[in-house]
This record gives C-alpha cells, sequence and structure tokens, in this order.
C-alpha cells in the first residue's frame, strides 16, 4: 500500500492563527495549501513554500474546488485543519437574523461541509487529522456573544461525534479551545457588537456598548498577559498532527485555562455575578 497522503489544507489562512499556522506546518516540512476567500492576500505564503487556493466556506462550488485541486495533486487531504470563524456580538434580540445565519454559515455549516468533503479520500487511505479550531468560548458564555458562543458550542458536539465515526477509519479529530489570541480577531469581535446597535432608542444600546469596551479591554489590557500571539496555536497544532495518538481536545493559553477552571468550581448564579460585576444586566 502507498504511503498516505499528508498533504495540509487550511482555512482562513490571510491573518492571525491560519496564516501562522500555514507558515509554521510548511516550514516544517509539510505539504500546504493556504486559503483564504481572497487569494491574493496569501502572496508571502506562497513565497513560504505554501500552494494558495481561493477558498470560501460559505460557497459549495468554492470548496469543492479545492478539494479536487488536492487529491488532483496530492491524492488526498491528509490533514484538514478548519480554521476560519469569526465572532458576531451583540444582544441575542439586535442581532439581524441574516447575520446569525452568515455567523453559523462560517463558524458551522462551512466547517461540516469542507470535511464532508474531504473524508471520503481521506477514509480510504485510512489516515487523516481533522483540526478543528474551536475556543474557550465553546464551554462557556459571555454576556452578548450568544450566537458566536452558539457556534463554538456546535464545534464541540461535532467534533466529538465526528471522533467517534471516524475513529475505525485511521481519522483522529482535534478540538482546540484557545482562550485568548492577540489577533484582528477582538477588533472584528467589538465592530460587529457596534453594528447590532440599530437605532438610538434600542433597549439594548448601553449594554452592548459596555459589552464592546469589555471585548477591546480584554485583547488590549491586562488580560492580554493570559493570552498569546497565533503562532502558540499553530505550535499546538504542527505538534498534534504529528502524534500517532493526539489528544482529543486542547486547551490554549492560560486565559482558557483560568477562565474554564472557575467555571467548573462556580454555581450558575456564581457565574452570573461574576459576569455582572463586568457588564450590568441590560434594564
Amino acid at each position: 500500500m502507498s504511503e498516505p497522503s499528508k498533504a495540509v489544507l487550511i482555512t482562513g489562512c490571510s491573518s492571525g492563527i491560519g496564516r501562522a499556522t500555514a507558515l509554521r506546518l510548511a516550514r516544517g516540512g509539510w505539504r500546504v495549501y493556504a486559503t483564504a476567500r481572497r487569494p491574493e492576500t496569501l502572496g508571502d505564503l506562497r513565497e513560504a513554500g505554501c500552494d494558495t487556493l481561493a477558498l470560501d466556506v460559505t460557497d459549495e462550488q468554492s470548496m469543492r474546488s479545492a478539494v479536487e485541486r488536492v487529491q488532483a495533486e496530492a491524492g488526498a487531504v491528509g490533514v484538514l485543519v478548519n480554521n476560519a470563524g469569526y465572532s458576531q456580538g451583540g444582544a441575542i434580540e439586535t442581532v439581524p437574523l441574516d447575520a446569525v445565519r452568515r455567523q453559523f454559515e462560517t463558524n458551522v455549516f462551512g466547517l461540516v461541509r469542507l470535511t464532508q468533503l474531504a473524508l471520503p479520500a481521506m477514509r480510504a487511505q485510512r489516515w487523516g487529522k481533522v483540526v478543528n479550531v474551536g475556543s474557550m468560548g465553546g464551554r462557556v458564555s459571555f454576556p452578548g456573544a450568544g450566537h458566536y458562543h452558539a457556534t463554538k458550542h456546535a464545534l464541540e458536539a461535532i467534533s466529538d461525534a465526528l471522533r467517534f465515526e471516524l475513529r475505525g477509519f485511521g481519522i483522529d479529530v482535534i478540538l482546540l479551545e484557545p482562550g485568548l489570541i492577540t489577533t484582528g480577531f477582538g477588533e472584528t469581535a467589538s465592530a460587529s457588537i457596534a453594528a447590532a446597535q440599530a437605532r438610538e432608542d434600542d433597549p439594548y444600546a448601553q449594554f452592548n456598548a459596555a459589552v464592546g469596551a469589555m471585548t477591546t479591554g480584554a485583547y488590549e489590557g491586562p488580560m492580554r498577559l493570559l493570552g498569546a500571539g497565533p503562532d502558540r496555536v499553530a505550535k499546538t497544532i504542527a505538534r498534534a498532527i504529528s502524534r500517532r495518538s493526539p489528544p482529543a481536545r486542547i486547551t490554549i493559553t492560560p486565559s482558557a485555562k483560568v477562565v474554564l477552571a472557575l467555571r467548573r468550581m462556580l454555581p450558575d448564579r456564581a457565574w452570573e455575578a461574576a459576569m455582572r460585576a463586568q457588564v450590568a444586566h441590560p434594564r
């Protein structure tokens, strides 16, 4: 039997975790297909030795074309890194349903569909790794980010089910749970909260503003010391896909470890009181 393909397909490589992961893996000798909706943003990755592709996880044909290209050139997607995603903030009532759908299309449905497309060839070679970039937000929920947390909670369930279903085919599923990562993610999250404030008489206006300030403060204030740069996640991915038996889930950064430990210890009322100390209830 021929050696299985270990070609790596990574989504969301225009910045942050995706870019750092593509660079680290390419420098480590992996064959990397770095993707983004706008491939013109990937010039430096191409220079670093990556193959670059257009891939929009909300577009069926785009996903099919990317997977078919990898399969034509390498035989199979050996490692799929589902990294593309963003945060939609704002009180549940204030976020237009179209924005909620876009959030789930990118963070959940696109991830599921791309995985479905990559799995047949991965199964056929009886070797593969599926890395889902989740969040500590898949196990806790912060005020004003319910839709985003819902997508990351979904990844917890999907990853656990998928791990069981694929183990017999020689495929590992690894769920990453990063905490605070110092990328442009925080700016995007804060901007989405501001966009959710649709009118001056919005009863959630002060709440959304406070959540936006809290989000910005987490990325720019002392909490940064408990975070890490995107290369921390990239290093974790490189180590995990190199292991014969990688862990099912990996918590990354001190901020994630601290927050998840607190959530386990505190009953619901105590946790809500802690949140209320940061952001008052809307009234």
